[in-house]
């Protein structure tokens, strides 16, 4: 597997001078340090796989990873951003951060990032970044080696097959005669959660006349003529959602447990793997179904990145190197444990590594790999933004 990773590490760039440390320097140097990672904590099986990281560093590296428990991202932005305000460009309060689009670029535009590093790390290779371009962009934005890929995410929606039968809505236009039909029965988690943001620029993406506006800036577009089918949709579509759309679930876990309570009868997630392994822990029924609308769904690739003024670094990078390992990513992926699809071209491993992300697929929740090749590249992320901001002006307090 090392001779492997070497003969790919080759052909990567090459390291910048400032940054040519070999990789048994930086693995003595981070030997002994803490890395305080902000990682959101929203899922039990989230939580409990980073507890699963963070004993494997401990014993493989002598790192000590203390996961930071958020709920928003844009909080330990804001904090980086204090501290270099204040002055503090050495010692920061974080080394390493979960995040990805609007919080990413936010980082790199305001020069709050370490690196570039992603390159530097031996696994990163396995993700094959020259046949995988979607691990070195991020929302649109090249991410030039200021952070590492980790993680993928594909709307994916489910339902109770005993409830909707076997033709469940396709598009958007679809969803809305669905829920016409059967009101009560669907919602999206309120905005600004990821996952109800995402549903909006799902829903935009599918209603606009130029997709083409959505992947440049905010600023350069009519914004209101844009989004106007997007408002007239959800102008809709409210009314028959749960709770009459006066009240929304918080986020996805929380939508989840609508669906494992009955209360709605059809649902969306960003982890494909979701459903099949809430079927297997007994939280969804055994007659939950899982698909993706006709023409594709949004998806993307989450990332950790490091502040510029991390006085650790060099575990921070330890640490993103072995959530990058076989090791790690298969044991991510398994739907036992969280489900969350990896990052490594695993068409590229050798047979003894691939086998490693063998899965069962006897679970009828789980989806087929080929039924999610048709990805939509994410907006650029100003548009994620403006959604938000506008949504909330026209329901909030309604």
């Amino acid at each position: 597997m090392r001779r492997l990773v070497t003969a790919i590490a080759l052909s990567l760039p090459l390291v910048p001078p400032a940054a040519a440390d070999t990789w048994s320097q930086i693995l003595d140097e981070a030997r002994g340090q803490s890395v305080y990672w902000h990682a959101w904590a929203g899922d039990t099986r989230v939580n409990d796989y980073l507890e699963w990281v963070k004993l494997r560093v401990q014993d493989e590296h002598e790192i000590e990873l203390v996961h930071v428990k958020i709920d928003d991202t844009g909080a330990a932005v804001s904090r980086v951003l204090a501290e270099r305000s204040a002055g503090n460009h050495d010692d920061g309060s974080i080394d390493l951060v979960w995040l990805n689009g609007e919080n990413f670029a936010a980082m790199k535009e305001n020069d709050l990032l370490y690196g570039p590093f992603a390159e530097r790390l031996p696994n990163f290779a396995l993700t094959f970044p020259e046949h995988n371009p979607e691990v070195v962009t991020d929302f649109t934005l090249p991410t030039e080696g200021y952070e590492s890929p980790w993680g993928k995410a594909q709307i994916t929606f489910y339902y109770d097959a005993d409830e909707v039968g076997d033709e469940p809505p396709r598009s958007m236009a679809q969803l809305l005669t669905w829920a016409e039909a059967n009101p009560g029965r669907f919602t999206y988690p309120r905005i600004p959660d990821f996952l109800g943001s995402t549903f909006l620029k799902q829903a935009l993406i599918a209603l606009v006349d130029d997709r083409d506006a959505l992947y440049e800036p905010v600023a350069q577009s009519d914004f209101e003529e844009v989004t106007a089918p997007l408002w007239e949709y959800l102008d809709a579509l409210h009314p028959h959602l749960w709770r009459s759309g006066r009240q929304f679930p918080a986020n996805g876990p929380e939508l989840r447990r609508l669906m494992a309570d009955g209360e709605v009868a059809l649902a969306f997630t960003f982890n494909p793997a979701e459903p099949a392994a809430a079927v297997a822990d007994f939280e969804l029924p055994e007659t939950t179904r899982s698909y993706v609308l006709d023409g594709g769904t949004l998806g993307n690739v989450h990332f950790v990145a490091i502040p510029f003024n991390s006085p650790r670094s060099a575990a921070a990078m330890v640490v993103a190197d072995f959530l990058l390992s076989p090791e790690a990513q298969a044991r991510k992926q398994d739907i036992s444990v969280w489900g969350d699809p990896t990052v490594l071209d695993v068409t590229r491993l050798d047979d003894e590594t691939r086998a490693l992300f063998e899965q069962a697929h006897d679970n009828p929740a789980l989806l087929a790999p080929e039924a999610l090749t048709e990805t939509l590249p994410e907006p650029h992320p100003s548009w994620m933004t403006a959604l938000q901001d506008a949504w909330q002006a026209r329901y909030v307090g309604r």
